[in-house]
């Protein structure tokens, strides 16, 4: 596709365009690399002067633009080992018509930067390159991150925005007071611990919730019991009525025959009517 679109256009493919953009990318690389490289360490030195003072929250702040820059100086050497590949492997360029299978991952990773890696008119460059000789599809794919991409996840990882995680933090602030010799007294739990304690409420909870279903099950159960209660002793007065009205009436020999029920305390609530 995009060999015809050049050829629609008029345009052809020079190699050594590409080649000598490449080293002007090398070339690029450097001078980020000792900006970088430079910044890097004069964050550092301030997170582990506070370190010493210490300020471990500060310090703890500070160590996510310490995190961000170590990033970056790894970013900017996968580029410098993608360019040598591709400029190895130049000549295959030419001589295909789709992305070789042995470029699609240097390829893949250096549309995917391009646009991710600030000031580098040069990538840019490349990149606009290798999507009119590959086409526009395939450098979307690697752009958007499509499926079987080719962009390693070590790219994708190292330029995310988001900020880094806590336990990424802590990590490389204990790294640093340790290489320091300074003794780290920030009390801040970790995912597993906050995980642990989360599942501990959890069976807190269960439990008192059992027990508080047990003790209304018990209440319930005295209720039935003390309303059972009652109702055979309103049976039995109510036969012991009877059996009265029948001594009065003179029907002695009748009596016998009306058995006298009397509620005990062991009564089975099962057997209530």
């Amino acid at each position: 596709m995009g060999r015809k679109l050049d050829a629609l256009l008029g345009r052809k493919f020079k190699i050594s365009k590409l080649k000598t953009t490449i080293n002007l990318a090398i070339s690029r690389l450097s001078l980020l690399k000792s900006n970088r490289l430079a910044r890097f360490t004069i964050t550092l030195s301030d997170v582990i002067q506070l370190l010493r003072l210490n300020h471990h929250q500060q310090a703890l702040l500070r160590i996510e633009q310490v995190i961000k820059d170590q990033n970056m100086l790894d970013v900017y050497d996968m580029i410098h080992t993608y360019c040598h590949l591709l400029m190895q492997m130049i000549n295959l360029v030419d001589q295909v018509n789709e992305c070789p299978k042995e470029l699609e991952d240097a390829v893949s990773n250096l549309l995917y930067a391009a646009p991710r890696c600030g000031e580098f008119p040069e990538l840019q460059e490349i990149r606009a390159i290798l999507t009119r000789r590959f086409g526009k599809e395939f450098a979307n794919d690697a752009s958007e991150l499509r499926r079987n991409c080719g962009v390693s996840q070590k790219m994708i990882q190292k330029l995310s925005p988001g900020q880094s995680t806590l336990e990424c933090r802590m990590k490389m602030l204990m790294g640093i007071a340790k290489d320091n010799g300074v003794i780290l007294q920030l009390e801040i739990s970790s995912s597993e611990t906050r995980k642990e304690k989360v599942v501990e409420k959890k069976k807190i909870k269960k439990k008192l919730s059992f027990f508080k279903s047990k003790s209304y099950r018990n209440a319930a159960q005295d209720a039935f019991e003390s309303a059972a209660y009652a109702s055979a002793a309103a049976r039995t007065a109510v036969e012991l009525a009877r059996s009265e009205s029948f001594v009065s009436n003179g029907s002695d020999s009748d009596s016998d025959k009306h058995k006298l029920f009397y509620p005990t305390k062991d009564y089975n609530i099962s057997e209530v009517q």
